[in-house]
């Protein structure tokens, strides 16, 4: 099979604007008629009209006594009028057939009543006076909904109320989903432990599918096709009978294995190969026998934005429902965040308010990093022309969560700690309207973050050498001046972190200059990054002569996992990162790790409510769970300015 190679790219709207108008969308699907009960949330395919007028019968509005207006004229306090119970004046309540003779009520609380036959009235009413007469709401054959509606609990009451007991509704599209590739294995079939290198769990079809089902499709998920030419064929020839929209997900670059726009242009026509947007630039797509086919990326946050922008709308439109449309809110990079020209890029990030401005912290954009899409708050758009978005210049971001939860968020940007999902995990907990977002910058990035206004708090565990202290000396070059709090979170024991039983017997920092040894750094401005300089400075050794040293990674977590994997031997971290991959611990130092708080946001009731979480026993008790801290000082004030 010859390789394919990209069309030309087409810019974003344009590319669904092509696709789009290849189908007459509003005609796509036939109408189906199904029940009201059942018709929550459908679209009306058609305007419907009431079968019966809404009353249809005169009847009693209020509790009271029925009678003929004309024979309540000229009652008055001096003249009070006397009816007769049974033939003038019929006992009714609310809602009651009005009798016949009768056109308006009385309301039980102006009736003096005499004895069981007779009652007095001081005032006349008019004619039709508390009483709702047919077709009040509603008339027979007046519309009730337009068309192109969406039904609600509120609609549904209404149809029935004036006999409409079946309703035509848009049909609902099928949306087959055909995952693809030779290393998938379906969820759930293995233990995670059993999970062989090159096999992947395969979920971006279940995301896929959860999005359609959201936008008002119906998804089927047909089972992992292998890169194979004959086999991808035979899916999609299959797919075409079971469904109204075709996704094939991976296989839509251009590598050696990616057959997706073969396929199509062999079975129908390829209308755009190549988008200009990142992530999602490979997404294919297509018409084959009139339906449309989507080749989507195979790296899930690529697929999920390429969904977004082509396969929702397409489903929108198809249905007669308009997209919700994200809040936007004016927003300030954390930091300069650079973009490829000629691209359309979609930044995920964090979001939190701090003083008047909301803080945008761009998460990793790695097109297969999944915990992007889990932890985003919003998107900032990067235009085409644009080559990135300087940090103290405004931009636009979608928000992705309430703009209540902005108010309830504390950014912590600094040195990366597992003790901070622990705290994070317990403030949503027990105080679920407030968050604890955090962005792993270093220490030194989390003092010139707090610097520069970009976060109520920061996590630092510098060492000073010449003191021998953690920190101080550090505020007091960067932050000097600002009234803050410096409260001690946790000990830590920092250390070597190498496989299990060390296969290769690394003890000192020494062992780092072996050649068959291979280490993976913090990066720079990390306390961890700057305690490893001391040491190797104490003992003479040049970073030249560690393999890996220009290695940088941003998290203890990170550099436990490249030793996992065997990309590194080694690599200073803390015991918890170490332990929680089952991985052997060197110890070197114990170390004192401290939040950094201004008194702004000392004085704030989130932040106190978070400092009542940090003292409590339920989180000293569990960071003692997750090995090498030690909670002596936790939450005291150790030094403050």
């Amino acid at each position: 099979m010859k390789r394919h190679i990209y069309l030309k790219m087409k810019p974003l709207e344009e590319a669904r604007r092509l696709f789009l108008s290849q189908f007459d969308l509003d005609h796509f699907l036939a109408p189906e008629e199904i029940p009201t009960v059942e018709a929550l949330d459908r679209v009306t395919a058609a305007p419907v009209l009431a079968r019966r007028s809404s009353p249809h019968y005169h009847s009693a509005a209020m509790d009271g006594y029925a009678v003929s207006a004309a024979l309540t004229f000229g009652a008055t306090t001096e003249q009070p009028r006397r009816l007769r119970l049974g033939s003038e004046a019929i006992p009714v309540n609310t809602g009651n057939l009005l009798p016949p003779g009768t056109d308006a009520v009385i309301m039980v609380e102006q009736v003096n009543p005499l004895d069981d036959e007779t009652i007095e009235i001081e005032a006349g009413v008019y004619p039709w006076q508390y009483v709702r007469r047919v077709g009040e709401d509603l008339v027979a054959q007046e519309m009730v909904l337009p068309e192109k509606t969406v039904i609600t609990p509120y609609a549904q009451g209404a149809l029935l109320a004036v006999g409409v007991n079946q309703v035509l509704v848009r049909r609902r599209p099928r949306v087959v989903i055909i995952p693809t590739g030779s290393e998938l294995l379906p969820p759930g079939e293995l233990a995670p432990e059993e999970l062989a290198p090159g096999r992947i769990i395969e979920f971006n079809s279940i995301m896929l599918a959860s999005l359609v089902k959201q936008a008002g499709g119906l998804p089927h998920i047909y089972p992992p096709v292998p890169d194979a030419w004959e086999a991808i064929r035979a899916a999609l020839t299959e797919a075409l009978s079971l469904g109204d929209i075709i996704i094939i997900n991976a296989g839509s670059s251009a590598g050696t294995e990616d057959y997706t726009a073969q396929a199509i242009s062999e079975l129908g026509k390829v209308i755009v190969h190549g988008v200009a947007m990142m992530p999602g630039k490979p997404t294919i797509l297509g018409v084959i026998q009139g339906k449309p086919v989507i080749g989507n990326p195979g790296y899930p946050v690529s697929a999920v934005l390429s969904a977004e922008q082509f396969i929702l709308p397409l489903i929108a439109r198809l249905l007669g429902r308009a997209l919700p449309i994200r809040p936007q809110i004016e927003v300030y990079p954390a930091q300069k965040i650079p973009s490829k020209a000629g691209l359309e890029e979609f930044i995920r990030v964090t979001l939190g308010k701090v003083g008047e401005r909301v803080i945008a912290t761009p998460l990793p954009r790695g097109a297969g990093t999944i915990t992007s899409l889990v932890r985003a708050d919003g998107i900032i758009r990067i235009p085409a022309l644009a080559e990135g978005l300087e940090e103290d210049r405004p931009a636009q971001a979608e928000l992705l969560i309430s703009p209540e939860e902005l108010t309830g968020t504390l950014v912590v940007i600094g040195s990366h700690d597992n003790t901070l999902d622990v705290l994070a995990t317990l403030l949503r907990r027990y105080h679920p309207a407030l968050r604890l977002s955090s962005a792993h910058v270093g220490s030194l990035g989390g003092l010139l973050a707090l610097k520069r206004g970009r976060s109520h708090l920061g996590g630092s565990h510098l060492f000073d050498p010449d003191t021998n202290t953690y920190n101080i000396s550090y505020i007091q070059r960067y932050l000097a001046g600002v009234p803050l709090k410096l409260i001690n979170l946790v000990y830590r024991r920092q250390g070597l972190i190498v496989r299990p039983e060390n296969p290769k017997n690394i003890k000192t920092f020494q062992d780092l200059t072996r050649s068959e040894v291979n280490f993976i750094n913090r990066q720079r401005g990390s306390g961890t990054r700057i305690l490893l300089d001391y040491q190797l400075q104490q003992l003479g050794i040049g970073a030249e002569a560690i393999n890996g040293y220009e290695r940088e990674e941003y998290t203890h977590m990170a550099v436990a996992v490249n030793v996992l994997s065997g990309s590194a031997d080694t690599g200073l971290g803390i015991m918890a990162a170490a332990r929680a991959l089952e991985l052997d611990f060197i110890p070197v130092v114990t170390e004192r790790y401290d939040l950094v708080v201004p008194q702004t946001t000392f004085a704030e009731a989130r932040f106190q409510t978070l400092l009542t979480l940090i003292r409590s026993e339920e989180f000293k008790h569990t960071v003692a769970g997750l090995g090498g801290y030690d909670t002596r000082d936790t939450g005291e004030i150790i030094w403050e300015q």
